[in-house]
This record gives structure tokens, sequence and C-alpha cells, in this order.
């Protein structure tokens, strides 16, 4: 088995030197970045199989640099490291591409944890075209279009819609949703998933009939078409 690389982009020394040790130890390879642009340069030189990113970076801030990557390409997983403790705070980094967040201080284990979950997701499987009633995505382009209409999606919006989608007709709890889209540690107390569905429904449901996205009382929800 190859050695995985690991790009840590953190500008406070000693959490950086903390987290390489620690990952080498672990038989990782890793490479820091002390700066957005840096890492944004480190990240196109190199191929990395995931990426640690602060959200708070000098000269650019690790939501831009996150947001810049998924725009060049980058496929690998983003763990986004925080010291923010506010919802809206987390939703934008996952927005801009990140697969899971870590809230400062953070233990060394449940970061190993958290990455091991991340690498153990696949890549890309199944078809790239997914079709319920009259809505197309298309997953090589992450293009969603209802009776040709183009359908605009952030990212975590497409995400949501993908794992629907790939699961048409199947009952998905919250969990289920949280775990696979977002990949932190869902509570029950947390609305999100309710969130994004209700963003999603007023994308693709609201002006269109028959609706496609159905709540399952008690369980979670569904589409079908």
């Amino acid at each position: 088995m190859s050695i995985l690389r690991v790009l840590v982009v953190e500008d406070e020394p000693k959490i950086a030197s903390f987290v390489k040790r620690g990952l080498e130890e672990e038989g990782y390879a890793v490479d820091v970045a002390g700066d957005g642009e840096s890492a944004l340069d480190y990240a196109q030189s190199a191929q990395y199989d995931i990426l640690i990113l602060d959200i708070m970076l000098p000269k650019r801030d690790g939501v831009s640099v996150c947001q810049e990557l998924r725009r060049r390409g980058f496929r690998a997983p983003i763990l986004m490291l925080t010291a923010r403790d506010a919802v809206d705070d987390r939703v934008e980094g996952l927005d801009a591409g990140a697969d899971d967040y870590l809230v400062k201080p953070f233990a060394f284990k449940e970061l190993l944890a958290r990455m091991r979950a991340l690498l153990r997701r696949p890549r890309e499987v199944g078809p790239t075209r997914l079709q319920v009633g009259d809505l197309t995505l298309d997953t090589a382009t992450r293009r969603a279009e209802r009776r040709g209409r183009v359908i605009d999606l952030t990212l975590r919006e497409y995400a949501l819609l993908e794992f629907l989608m790939r699961h048409k007709g199947q009952v998905l709890s919250r969990t289920q949703i949280a775990e696979h889209v977002w990949n932190f540690d869902f509570y029950s107390e947390s609305n999100i998933v309710d969130v994004y569905i209700r963003y999603l429904r007023l994308k693709i449901d609201a002006n269109w009939e028959p609706k496609l996205i159905h709540t399952v009382r008690g369980v979670g929800y569904k589409i079908d078409g």
C-alpha cells in the first residue's frame, strides 16, 4: 500500500508542527503551507490524498482557497479547521466544497478518525447521468436540469441532490444523509439536513409538478417521481 500524502494548510506554527509530527508518526507523508496562496501552489504541484485546511489564513482565507481548488478540479477530500463555532461559518465552508470540518481546539485522535472516514469515501461511482422523473443530473459536469431548464446549485445542495438521486425511491434518514453529505458527527438536534432539503425544494419543486422530494414523517426523505 502506498503512503498517503497530506497537505496541511495552517498559519500557526505550533499547530502545524503538532499536526505534521503526529501524522508522520502515523505513516503519512506531510507537506505544510502557511498561507492561502502557498496552499494553491502546493496543491497544483503535487497529488495529495487529503487536504487539512484552516479557515483563517493570511493572504487568502480557507473558504476562498477551497472554492478555487474545487473550481480547478481538485478532487481530494478537504477537512476544514475552524476556531469558529457558528453554524453559518460551518455552512459557508461546506458550501465552498469542504467535505468535513473540525473545530479548534481538537483532539488529534479525532482528526485521525475524520481523516480515515474521508479517505474511505468512494470516488464518483455509478452512472454519471441520473434521472428522477423529468429531473436530470450529470455528475460529470454537476449540471442539474428540469425539463431542460438549468438549476443552479451550491456544492452542498448538489451533494445532497446526488445522494438522493443515487438512492431513488429509498427512504433515507436524516442521519444517513448527514453522514454521507457532510460526514461530520450528526446530532439529533441539528436541523441542517432539513434546512438543505428546504433549499432544494425551492429550486427543484417549488414551481414544478409533480413534486419529487417527499418527507416520510418520523423517518426522513426520499426522491421519486
